[in-house]
């Protein structure tokens, strides 16, 4: 009996000392981490203020590579949601929400030096309000670096078990903010190294367009007179063509880039036509969208090349050393692929269709890939997916420049597109904001000031 009486006081005073120890404990808990990275505040930014890319840096895949995403609420910024489940225990089930963002993401330019973005938690951690702070400053000589710090904050109350979890705080809440940072420094480091702050994206939903195109190729040291040239060829063969076949041109020349190289500048010239169905060599042919290229046997290196996009070809097809196995085809026949055979060049096929990131350009094409390099920046950044092998971005001259003699009082106007892929948000932040892109009555850009990476040289003067 005494044995017993004594393990009860035992107990008893392990309780107390427990409970005391427990009240003595803080009533909340905080851990941060931080990372330097190498991208401007607005591209990290914008990774933060979404839950895209969440996946892609976030440790969970590490300890589940089969864990389960679900994204809902906004797409961007305060009220986008992400969720997650798993059968792992170390994962589990989870929500993560954005709180709050400040300042706006139009507000986080070159002046802005730090923003803070707060996602509130749901998951199996102990206690109330946990929530995680990524604190952005902006750092470098130039401001080209980022400092992110990720903090995890949590509430205990009064719960005394709770409050023994602090001690744990090291454990999960910790592993998961050092490991995500470091996987969030290496996904960052696929983005173009390139300022789209003056960007104003808008999402696009594209139609099916029947175009005649036209594949060419220029020595980028030829400059924009090249380009000038070989695209007026391409467009008069396209016109030719479109009057001996009796169709209509119905809209202005449309630009598929198929491989920007340093010295070689491979694309496609198109232009839009109001029928779907062509008669040529006497069969009547309906247009349909480019597909993979199929093997040539005879040539697989030239036809074991990535797929094509609707309306473009990859870089092999669109220079002067077309396969043989094209080379042989007849009007009516169809290439590689797919596309209907016009002539010795010109080929009809269906494009478009599906959703597209679009932005504008004023001024010469030289301005043109560095506003592609931007788009392709801001789809990575706001995790839309894309594929410019299968899906080339392309170019539309929305608006040709005009001159008086040799002055220019009106620069081109461009439009760039990016197609896109899988689930696409209906809206970019800037068309859900109401911002405005610039009119093609407004002031066009300089030549000089096309938009450059940030950190780089200038463009080179060799035209798109």
């Amino acid at each position: 009996m005494m044995r017993v009486l004594e393990f009860l006081v035992a107990v008893l005073i392990v309780a107390i000392v427990g409970v005391v120890v427990g009240v003595a404990m803080p009533s909340s808990g905080h851990v941060e981490r931080q990372q330097v990275i190498g991208k401007d505040m607005r591209q990290v930014y914008d990774v933060l203020s979404n839950f895209r890319r969440f996946p892609d840096y976030s440790v969970l895949r590490t300890y589940d590579a089969k864990v389960q995403y679900s994204l809902s609420g906004k797409a961007y910024g305060p009220g986008a949601e992400l969720s997650w489940s798993s059968s792992d225990s170390k994962v589990g089930n989870g929500k993560l929400a954005i709180a709050s963002a400040e300042p706006s993401f139009d507000k986080v330019d070159g002046t802005a030096k730090t923003a803070t973005i707060v996602w509130s938690i749901d998951n199996g951690w102990r206690g109330d309000d946990k929530h995680f702070t990524l604190a952005l400053e902006r750092q470098g000589n130039r401001g080209q670096l980022t400092q992110v710090t990720w903090s995890y904050d949590v509430s205990y109350g009064f719960n005394l078990v709770s409050r023994y979890s602090n001690l744990y705080i090291h454990g999960d809440p910790d592993s998961f903010i050092q490991f995500s940072l470091n996987n969030l420094q290496t996904a960052m480091a696929t983005v173009p190294n390139i300022d789209y702050g003056k960007l104003i994206p808008y999402i696009e939903q594209t139609k099916p367009t029947p175009l005649l195109v036209v594949p060419t190729t220029i020595e980028r040291k030829g400059g924009l007179d090249a380009l000038d040239q070989a695209t007026a060829k391409a467009e008069g063969e396209i016109r030719t063509a479109a009057k001996k076949l009796g169709v209509n041109v119905v809209g202005p020349r449309i630009v598929f880039t198929t491989n920007y190289g340093d010295q070689n500048y491979d694309f496609d010239v198109a232009l839009p036509i109001d029928a779907t169905s062509l008669t040529v060599n006497g069969q009547s042919q309906e247009l349909a969208a480019a597909q993979a290229p199929k093997l040539d046997e005879a040539n697989p290196a030239a036809a074991g090349s990535a797929p094509a996009a609707a309306g473009s070809a990859p870089a092999e097809a669109s220079t002067a050393a077309a396969p043989a196995a094209d080379a042989k085809l007849a009007p009516g026949d169809h290439d590689r692929f797919g596309r209907l055979v016009i002539d010795s060049n010109v080929r009809g096929v269906l494009a478009f269709g599906g959703p597209a990131l679009k932005a504008s350009w004023s001024g010469t094409a030289a301005g043109v890939p560095q506003t592609r390099d931007m788009l392709k920046a801001y789809a990575q950044t706001h995790g839309y997916k894309f594929d410019e092998v299968v899906n080339r971005l392309y170019d539309i001259l929305a608006k040709p420049e005009e001159k008086k003699g040799d002055e220019v009082t009106s620069y081109a106007r461009f439009d760039v597109y990016l197609p896109l892929a899988g689930d696409v948000p209906a809206q970019t932040p800037e068309q859900e904001a109401g911002i405005k892109p610039p009119s093609l009555e407004e002031a066009p850009a300089s030549s000089s000031s096309a938009p450059a990476p940030a950190g780089s040289a200038a463009a080179p003067a060799g035209g798109e």
